[in-house]
């Protein structure tokens, strides 16, 4: 059993290698633009929508619903990041079922790559929000004696990020291998069912935990009360 798509090559591109993890991931990606170009190409309000654009305005709203109901400035920008972040994933944990795929979620570099790409967007939305000095006040709230643990902070929210997901996937291939192994006849069809589930409740919870963070960082300031 391979523990990590990183260990897997699947071909070499002018000598340098291509392992399952960049390979799998550029997968997704066409996936996503190739099935979003379709499903929007007659995005008219005199074509009535298909089943496809119904259920690509369902997820969108639902994740619009969840963003209204975290933060209280705007979303737009925020739905779009969000948004990108779960479908990702959502989409590389549900190919799982379909033989020879590798997740790239299962690859600590890919996890570690959306973390980090959290930990930048907290900030940009921060400064976007409330400019350079609002947003670098906060770093010393509720005093300046707080900085050093409202940095250290900052990094193990991306570190926790990288980790859970990582550990979420890896451990349900590790116990499927284990079941297979146990009964190979009856598990597959259990482990598709747990997996399907499995990865979108994991896609929901990063989505929603980096919807969190960014919107702490968007937040508009309290107003004092005045007697």
């Amino acid at each position: 059993m391979t523990l990590s798509p990183d260990t897997i090559i699947m071909f070499t591109v002018w000598g340098i290698p291509i392992n399952a993890t960049i390979f799998f991931t550029w997968v997704v990606m066409a996936l996503l633009t190739v099935l979003s170009m379709l499903i929007t190409r007659n995005l008219r309000p005199d074509v009535p929508p298909n089943r496809w654009r119904t259920m690509l305005e369902v997820i969108v709203q639902g994740i619009q619903g969840q963003i209204a109901e975290i933060t209280e400035g705007p979303s737009r920008h925020l739905l779009y990041y969000a948004g990108t972040l779960f479908l990702f994933v959502a989409i590389s944990n549900l190919l799982l079922v379909i033989p020879g795929f590798e997740p790239p979620t299962s690859s600590l570099s890919t996890t570690t790559a959306l973390a980090i790409s959290v930990l930048i967007a907290v900030p940009m939305f921060g400064v976007a929000s409330r400019g350079v000095g609002g947003y670098l006040k906060t770093y010393l709230e509720p005093s300046f004696i707080m900085l050093p643990f409202n940095i250290i902070s900052e990094f193990s929210r991306g570190i926790s990020l990288a980790i859970r997901l990582y550990g979420n996937i890896m451990s349900g291939a590790v116990i499927a291998a284990i079941l297979l192994g146990v009964a190979p006849f009856f598990f597959p069809v259990v482990m598709d069912v747990l997996g399907l589930l499995t990865g979108l409740i994991q896609a929901y919870i990063f989505a929603i935990l980096a919807t969190v963070y960014i919107s702490s960082a968007i937040a508009p300031k309290p107003e004092k009360d005045t007697l």
